[in-house]
């Protein structure tokens, strides 16, 4: 009998494994809609996340977490709804944003509170609207349709040039990994000794049997590509 491989440990569920929630500031996401304005409060580091947050208050008196775009300040002021000017930090929709805009915090559906473009230095950007629909590019250099009454930030997220700085010790990598609740270090399967993982053992380094596993398999050999559709390039 080998040991308890890592996806049985992480499914189960210990402290080791817990995302690290009660350290994080609140989720950032954009005010209700029927907000109009608001103000910066804070900007505030985000353990766990990889951008800063401001704090808002908004004109009904309730304080959100947003993300933070680059270039905002305490005391700035940032609008909301209809009749919204493009400017740094206004929250308003993809039919009244202007195109070419660098946009951030993306909305994938009508009031979701925003899904895309979030990580620290990144930005989309409004290509076009075509037949009701608002085409997006993605960080990623992927367009996609977007219904013209999600919302966004104008801007980019702030923080970026944060991968640029290297870690330089297994111990800082550590901590960030920890914050985000994801165990570090980690070490590959095939590393392993047989007792240990599904791939583990065998003359040189290699799965030595498919990786290609069935969803329906038992947890002890549920690693790999997990229920994969197909493998390699296309």
């Amino acid at each position: 009998m080998g040991k308890i491989i890592r996806a049985q440990r992480i499914g189960k569920g210990s402290p080791t494994y817990r995302a690290k929630s009660w350290r994080r500031v609140g989720e950032a996401k954009l005010p209700p809609q029927e907000v109009r304005k608001g103000v910066v409060v804070d900007i505030l580091h985000e353990r766990g996340g990889n951008s800063p947050v401001m704090e808002v208050r908004l004109d009904n008196g309730e304080k959100i977490v947003m993300l933070a775009p680059e270039g905002i300040r305490v005391g700035d002021e940032i609008e909301c709804g209809p009749g919204t000017l493009p400017k740094l930090g206004s929250v308003m929709t993809l039919a009244d944003i202007p195109e070419g805009t660098k946009i951030f915090n993306v909305e994938s559906r009508p009031g979701d509170g925003g899904k895309f473009a979030r990580s620290s230095g990144s930005h989309a950007v409004l290509v076009a609207r075509e037949a009701g629909r608002a085409m997006v590019q993605l960080p990623s250099g992927e367009i996609r349709a977007l219904d013209l009454s999600c919302r966004a930030v104008v801007g980019t997220v702030a923080g970026g040039g944060r991968v640029e700085k290297p870690f330089l010790k297994a111990g800082k990598r550590y901590h960030a990994m920890l914050a985000k609740g994801k165990p570090y270090p980690r070490v590959k399967g095939v590393a392993m000794n047989v007792v240990d993982h599904p791939f583990g053992g065998g003359r040189g380094r290699h799965a030595g049997r498919p990786k290609v596993v069935s969803r329906r398999a038992p947890p002890g050999q549920k690693v790999g590509l997990i229920g994969a559709r197909r493998t390699g390039k296309r």
